[in-house]
Parts: structure tokens; C-alpha cells; sequence
């Protein structure tokens, strides 16, 4: 893996951009988790597919780049988990994923385990925002994530990779990859598949460390803007033009846009909490 300049801190939040697609999302993310207060580094993982110069915005914002190559896994595992065949043998049945959504680049979340500058490491996906200070949760053990909450209470037994919390080490990525590639495996929900495999005692943050978009509707009770730490944008991405469940996800998309333009960001606690129907 290849830098752009030295850690400061002994902390990180890391997030991954593997395409253009998401270069706009790590701004926004970026940008959300500066305005905080957080005196933690942040790092922007980014695979070839997306230059150091295309992301010079979030270089302006303070991050820190860290060109990462995809996992040296074999074909056999690269075909199991490419979008055509991985979509058909485990399709998504309550959302739709972007046609941008490449699953087998996931598992480049894993090279944060190589990290080993820094002491603990908080991952978020860069489909997501950051709306207060979350460094307390720096001091959360490995592995913490929270549930994969967005439609009912029987969502809780499955974790969602996109906020966790992990301690990097060399030899704890080696492990991983030798468990990560065996014969014949296959991770249904790519790397969350594989992370809830690899740690099955994760510890449980809380849901509003990562509260998933899809509860705006389908759980409105459970939102409470006062409590979100972190907002994620699962399926459908805010930038899309049009997408298929715009007008019940308005307000989410519109805050998305007022941090990724940096103008008119609200104060959260302003913000009006979905009504139940």
C-alpha cells in the first residue's frame, strides 16, 4: 500500500473508494466527519481504479490517501463473488444496488488491518455521514459493528460492515486471508458475510452508530435524529438520479447534498423526525 503523507494520530476513521462512483460520497463523508471536531486522522483507501488527482478534494478536507490493491484471491473466488453470479446465487430482495456496486471490491475493507500505524481504527462505509462526534467509540474493543437493522427486530443477528471498529495487525490480516479464500467458500454478504464468520462474538454498538436509510420508512419509531451518530445510505446511493425510493428518502438526499456541497448543512437537532403510518 502506497501513502500521501504520515499519520498524526494513533486513532483513524478509514473509508474505501474502489470507483468514481463513490469519490463524491468520501467528500461528503469527509467533510461530515471534519466538521465534528475530530482530532483523529482520516484515511481515504482508494483502489487504482480512482487516481490520488480525483480525489484531491478529500486531500483538501485533511485526508489522508492510501492506494490499496484488490485482495490476491483466486478465480474460482473472484467468479463465485463477481456481481453477475454473486446477484443471482444470493440476490437482494428488499433493495436495489446501484449498477456501480461491484461486490468482490469489498473486500479491500480487509487492508485496514494493515494499518498497523495506528492503534484502533473506525471504518465507515463512504455511503454514509458522520453527524456528531463519534470518538468514543475509539474506545470500543475489536470487533464492534452494529446490527444490520433497517426493517424489523429480527435484522439484529446479522452485523453491517459499514461502521466498525478494529485493531489493525499484520498477523491478523494474514489469518484473515487464508480464511477468506478457502475452496469452495462463498460470502452471500461479502465481506459482512465473512467479518461475522471471522469474529462471531462481534460486540454490538449501538443501531445509531450506523442507522440505515431504509429505517427512515420502514421503522420510523427507531429514528431519532437527536441520537444518529451516523447515517448510511444502504442501496440506493443519494447522488443517483432518480432512483427508485427518491421521494420517501427526500430529506435523507437533501441533507446528503448540503455536505457534499458544504452549503446549507442544518443543524441536526432541527431536523424533523419521520411520522409513522
Amino acid at each position: 500500500m502506497t501513502t500521501n503523507k504520515i499519520a498524526h494520530s494513533k486513532f483513524a476513521f478509514v473509508t474505501l473508494v474502489t470507483n468514481d462512483d463513490y469519490i463524491g460520497g468520501a467528500l461528503a463523508l469527509v467533510r461530515s466527519i471534519r466538521l465534528t471536531g475530530t482530532k483523529a486522522d482520516i484515511v481515504v483507501l482508494h483502489t487504482g481504479a480512482v487516481s490520488a488527482k480525483q480525489l484531491a478534494p478529500v486531500v483538501q478536507l485533511g485526508a489522508r490517501l492510501v492506494q490499496a490493491d484488490l485482495l490476491a484471491t483466486c478465480e474460482a473466488f473472484n467468479h463465485r463473488h463477481g456481481r453477475a453470479r454473486l446477484h443471482k446465487d444470493a440476490p437482494f430482495t428488499k433493495g436495489r444496488k446501484p449498477e456501480f456496486h461491484t461486490p468482490l471490491d469489498n473486500f479491500v475493507k480487509l487492508r485496514l488491518w494493515q494499518l498497523v500505524e495506528y492503534q484502533r481504527c473506525i471504518f465507515i462505509d463512504a455511503d454514509a455521514l458522520v453527524l456528531r462526534n463519534i470518538d468514543r467509540l475509539f474506545d470500543y474493543p475489536q470487533f464492534s459493528a452494529a446490527a444490520n437493522v433497517y426493517e424489523s427486530l429480527g435484522d439484529f443477528h446479522r452485523l453491517n460492515s459499514g461502521v466498525f471498529v478494529a485493531e489493525p495487525s499484520l498477523d491478523t490480516f494474514a489469518d484473515m486471508i487464508t480464511a477468506l479464500d478457502q475452496p469452495d467458500t462463498f460470502w452471500p454478504r461479502t465481506d459482512q458475510t465473512f467479518l461475522q464468520h471471522y469474529f462471531p462474538d462481534w460486540h454490538g454498538l449501538p443501531v445509531f452508530c450506523n442507522m440505515l436509510q431504509y429505517a427512515w420508512f420502514n421503522m420510523p419509531d427507531l429514528w431519532d435524529w437527536s441520537s444518529i451518530g451516523v447515517l448510511h445510505y444502504q442501496y440506493e446511493k443519494p447522488w443517483e438520479k432518480d432512483h427508485p425510493k427518491a421521494r420517501q428518502l427526500q430529506p435523507l438526499i437533501d441533507l446528503w447534498w448540503a455536505y457534499y456541497t458544504g452549503n446549507d448543512i442544518p443543524d441536526i437537532s432541527d431536523l424533523a423526525n419521520p411520522v409513522a403510518r
